[in-house]
C-alpha cells in the first residue's frame, strides 16, 4: 500500500464506528504482512475518543501477530498498558520493543525498501546487502561520519534477495554492546519455507553485559594501547540468567507447548566472543544461517560467532519440565576472554514445578577447537530449485590476505601493549587501517584522495610460513589503503590466519554482499592442490564465516554492487586495533549498475 493509502485509512478508523475501513485495512495487512506497516495508523486510532476499540484492537493483533488474544488492561496519558492471554504472544512483542507508535518495525520481506529514523550511533543493517546504496550502509567514516547529537538520519533500507534471520547493529565505537535487534524477512508472498512451517517463533540474542560504562572501557584501551578489559557476563535476551544472582528472578523464559516445533532466530551480538549454544535435552535442526537457507544440520549444539546469525529448529518432545538453554564461549588463544555461561529456559506449558536442579545442555569446553570445527565445516546451501545458488567459476581477481594481530610503534614507548611500550594492533596483509577523518565514500564520490589511497597489497608484502614459526616482525604498517574492484569482477579471496601474535580463530564480515565459501583448511593455503576440494556445488551462502587458528577460509562473490564497502573482523577489539580494509566497487556502464545518487542530507564530517 501507498502511504498516502495508508492516511486515509488511519484518518477514515478514527473518525469512525463502522467497521468498513477496517475490513479494508485487515485484508491490506494480509497481502502486505511481511511489510509490518507502520504503527502510524495506531497513533490515529488513539488520538480519537470515539474510535471503534474492537476494531482497534482487532487491527493491532493483526500488525503484532497476537495468536491467543490481548486486552488493553489501562491507560495512563498516551501509555498503554496490554494484558496478553498467552506467555509466548507476550515474550514476542514484548522483545519486539519499546514499542513507539509512529516507527516502523525492522521485518521486511525481500524486495521492500524501508525508512529508518536513527538516533546518534551509526546503524548497519548486517547481512543486508543494500544494491547501489552504501550510502545507508552504516559504518562510520567508511560510508557516512557520525551523526552528531540531537539530530536524526534517516536510513533507506533494501532487501533483495535475503531470506530469514538478520539483524542490525550500532557501527561507531563498540555501540554495538547495547545497540542491536533483529531483522526478520519471510518468505515472500505466495511462497512459505523449505520446511514444515513451525509452531512458534523466538528471537534469541546473545550480548555482552559490562558492569562498567562500555565505552569508558573503548576509552580506556585506545587511549592506553593496551588490552580491552573482558565483559562481566554474557545474556539471553537480556538477562545473564539463572547461575547470577542480579538475574534468578528475571530469566529469559520461553514456554512451549509439548509434541509443537519452534523456530528460534539465534543472533551473535556480543563483541568479542565466539559461543557455543544448546538446550538440555534437546536436538537442534540448524535450517539456516546469515539469510539464507541451509540444509539440515541435525546437533546438539551449534557454535556461533560474533556477527553470524542461525535459524534453528527445536521440537518440545521431552517430558513437560523446565529445561536450561545455555551459552558460553569458545576461545582457542591466549587472549583474555570473558569465561561465563548464560541461561534462560524452557518452559513446557503446564502446571509442572521446576525441578531441582533444572537440567543444563552439556556443551563442548571453552577450547574444543574439534567440536567447534565438526559444526562449522557441516554447512551446505539448500540449493534447490525453489532457493537455487550461482558459484562463480571463472575468478578474475585473486585476492590473498594474511589476518594478524600486530604490535604498533608508540612515540617515546608511551604506549602500554607491551612492557616495552607498545600498543596492541591488527592487520590484513601487515596493514593496519586507519579510519580517515572524512568517511570514505563521500570522499571517494568527490574525487578527494587525500583521504585514502588505492594501493592496499592483494597478497602479502612477504612470503613466509604463515602458520609456523615466524621470522618476520610483529610489527604492522598504518595507512587508510583500499582495494578497488571493476564492477562485475568475479573474486576470490583466501583469507589466510598467522602465527604472528596471538592465533586465534577469527570471524570475518563483508559488507555490501553475500558470499560462497568455498573451502576451509588448516596451516598455509596452497594454490595448486587446495582448490581441488573446494566445494563448488552447494557451498553456504553467507555474509560472515569464521576463519580458523592457523588456517585458511576461500571466498567467492561477484563484484555486482557499486559502491564502498567495509571489511572487517566482528570482534571488535580487532576492528579497533586494525583488522579491516574498506573496498570499492566501481560503477559500472549504466545507471542500474551504479550507485544511486547521494542523498540530500548527509550526517557532516566534524573536520568539513
Amino acid at each position: 500500500m501507498e502511504s498516502e493509502d495508508i492516511a486515509c485509512l488511519c484518518a477514515s478508523l478514527s473518525i469512525s464506528e463502522k467497521d468498513g475501513p477496517v475490513c479494508i485495512l485487515e485484508e491490506n495487512l494480509i497481502d502486505e504482512a511481511v511489510l509490518r506497516m507502520s504503527l502510524c495508523l495506531v497513533g490515529k486510532i488513539l488520538s480519537n475518543k470515539t474510535v471503534n476499540r474492537e476494531a482497534f484492537m482487532r487491527v493491532i493483533g493483526k500488525i503484532w501477530r497476537v495468536n491467543k488474544g490481548f486486552e488493553i488492561e489501562s491507560v495512563t496519558g498516551n501509555v498503554y498498558t496490554f494484558y496478553f492471554k498467552n506467555e509466548n504472544d507476550r515474550q514476542r512483542v514484548m522483545f519486539w520493543g519499546p514499542w513507539s507508535f509512529d516507527n516502523a518495525l525492522m521485518d521486511g520481506a525481500h524486495g521492500e525498501g524501508q525508512q529508518l529514523s536513527d538516533g546518534v550511533p551509526e546503524v548497519e543493517r548486517h547481512g543486508v546487502k543494500m544494491p547501489r546504496n552504501p550510502w545507508s550502509d552504516g559504518p562510520e567514516y567508511v560510508t557516512q561520519c557520525p551523526i552528531p547529537a540531537g539530530t536524526n538520519f534517516t536510513q533507506e533500507i533494501n532487501f533483495s534477495t535475503e531470506e530469514g534471520t538478520l539483524w542490525w547493529h550500532a557501527h561507531s565505537d563498540w555501540s554495538r554492546a547495547t545497540v542491536h535487534g533483529a531483522i526478520i524477512i519471510y518468505p515472500a508472498r505466495g511462497t512459505t519455507y523449505p520446511y514444515p512451517k513451525p509452531y512458534g517463533e523466538q528471537t534469541i540474542v546473545l550480548a555482552s553485559w559490562y558492569k562498567a560504562d562500555v565505552m569508558e572501557v573503548y576509552e580506556e584501551a585506545v587511549a592506553s594501547g593496551a588490552e580491552f578489559n573482558t565483559s562481566d557476563a554474557f545474556t539471553i535476551n537480556g538477562q545473564p540468567g539463572a547461575l547470577f544472582d542480579c538475574s534468578t528472578g528475571t530469566t529469559f523464559r520461553l514456554p512451549v507447548k509439548k509434541g509443537e516445533t519452534y523456530l528460534l532466530r539465534i543472533i551473535n551480538a556480543i563483541l568479542n566472543e565466539e559461543m557455543f549454544f544448546g538446550i538440555a535435552q534437546h536436538n537442534l535442526t540448524v535450517v539456516g544461517t546469515d539469510g539464507f537457507y541451509t540444509k539440515p544440520i541435525n546437533t546438539e549444539y551449534i557454535m556461533i560467532t560474533p556477527g553470524q546469525t542461525m535459524d534453528v529448529l527445536v521440537t518440545a518432545n521431552q517430558p513437560a519440565s523446565y529445561y536450561y538453554m545455555a551459552a558460553s564461549p569458545f576461545s582457542d588463544s591466549e587472549a583474555a576472554f570473558d569465561n561465563a555461561t548464560t541461561t534462560a529456559i524452557l518452559q513446557y506449558i503446564g502446571n509442572q514445578s521446576a525441578p531441582s536442579p533444572i537440567p543444563l545442555p552439556t556443551l563442548p569446553g571453552t577450547n574444543d577447537t574439534t567440536a567447534a570445527s565438526n559444526f562449522t565445516t557441516k554447512f551446505r546451501s539448500l540449493a534447490s530449485s525453489d532457493h537455487p545458488i550461482s558459484v562463480p567459476k571463472n575468478i578474475t581477481k585473486h585476492i590473498l590476505m594474511t589476518v594478524s594481530v600486530n604490535l604498533i610503534f608508540c612515540p617515546n614507548d608511551s604506549c602500554s601493549g607491551t612492557p616495552d611500550g607498545d600498543r596492541l594492533g591488527a592487520s590484513l596483509n601487515n596493514q593496519s587501517f586507519v579510519f580517515p577523518s572524512t568517511d570514505i565514500l563521500e570522499a571517494y564520490t568527490r574525487n578527494n584522495f587525500s583521504e585514502f589511497t588505492t594501493d592496499f597489497p592483494l597478497e602479502p608484502p612477504i612470503y613466509f610460513n604463515f602458520t609456523g614459526d615466524v621470522n618476520v616482525t610483529v610489527y604492522t604498517g598504518q595507512g587508510t589503503k583500499v582495494i578497488e574492484l571493476e564492477y562485475g569482477e568475479v573474486v576470490e579471496l583466501v583469507y589466510q590466519g598467522t602465527n604472528i601474535g596471538n592465533a586465534q580463530n577469527h570471524p570475518m564480515h563483508l559488507h555490501g554482499f553475500s558470499f560462497y565459501l568455498v573451502g576451509t583448511g588448516l596451516g598455509n593455503f596452497n594454490n595448486q592442490t587446495d582448490p581441488d576440494n573446494y566445494n563448488l556445488i552447494d557451498p553456504p551462502e553467507v555474509n560472515t564465516i569464521q576463519l580458523p587458528k592457523k588456517g585458511w577460509a576461500a571466498i567467492r562473490f561477484v563484484a555486482d554492487n557499486p559502491g564502498v564497502w567495509f571489511l572487517h573482523c566482528h570482534f571488535e577489539r580487532h576492528t579497533t586495533w586494525g583488522m579491516a580494509v574498506a573496498i570499492i566497487v566501481k560503477n559500472g556502464g549504466t545507471t542500474s549498475t551504479s550507485m544511486r545518487p547521494r542523498p540530500t542530507y548527509m550526517p557532516p564530517c566534524p573536520n568539513s
